[in-house]
């Protein structure tokens, strides 16, 4: 199994280091050539999520990205990769991409600037003790599909969804030293991975 990691900007090389430490082989996906048949789940790490869609498109890999992502490649968004999975973003640029693979429609920066910036414990569905997160320049969850599973929340606002093959968090898993919401995506992405 290859896991992708788009690496046009923001925190890829934490989420490399998160799954190489967990035995898993990456490769850093920047144009359309690294995202071969190979790769058989994707991360879209946080950063900045209208930077990240200005170079999707001029790196030549939005298509591409849009065509496996629709063919069922499993895919965790954290913080900006959340918002770029979400079907709308309710403050962003009028040429900023939603890739529409989560039923959600998120606001940018909901949660404050930099400074902001907060933790705290969740509850998340399906682990045993709560998982500590960490929420910089964080999305919200303004609107939840019926399709989608909410996986934990903030004083009742969704912070982890799940849709099919998808998840999204608006926090950043890979800056803590809990690997158990990398693990559950692992084993999510793996039967797929295994299907011809």
């Amino acid at each position: 199994m290859i896991v992708g990691i788009l690496a046009l900007q923001g925190a890829f090389a934490a989420h490399r280091r998160r799954l190489a430490s967990l035995g898993v082989a990456t490769r850093e996906i920047r144009t359309p050539a690294d995202l071969t048949d190979e790769v058989s789940a994707l991360v879209l790490p946080g950063g900045e999520s209208t930077t990240m869609s200005m170079m999707l498109e001029r790196s030549g890999l939005l298509t591409p990205l849009r065509r496996r992502l629709a063919e069922g490649l499993p895919a965790f968004g954290t913080c900006a990769g959340m918002i770029l999975l979400a079907r709308r973003i309710v403050d962003g640029r009028p040429d900023q991409h939603a890739l529409g693979l989560v039923d959600i429609t998120v606001r940018r920066n909901a949660y404050g600037t930099q400074i902001q910036s907060f933790e705290t414990d969740l509850e998340v569905a399906g682990l045993d003790e709560p998982f500590h997160a960490v929420f910089i320049r964080a999305p919200a969850v303004v609107e939840v599909g019926p399709g989608v599973e909410v996986l934990a929340r903030v004083a009742d606002q969704p912070v982890l969804c799940r849709q099919g093959p998808v998840v999204v968090a608006a926090f950043h898993p890979e800056l803590t030293d809990d690997d158990r919401l990398h693990r559950c995506f692992l084993e999510m992405a793996r039967p797929a991975a295994a299907t011809p």
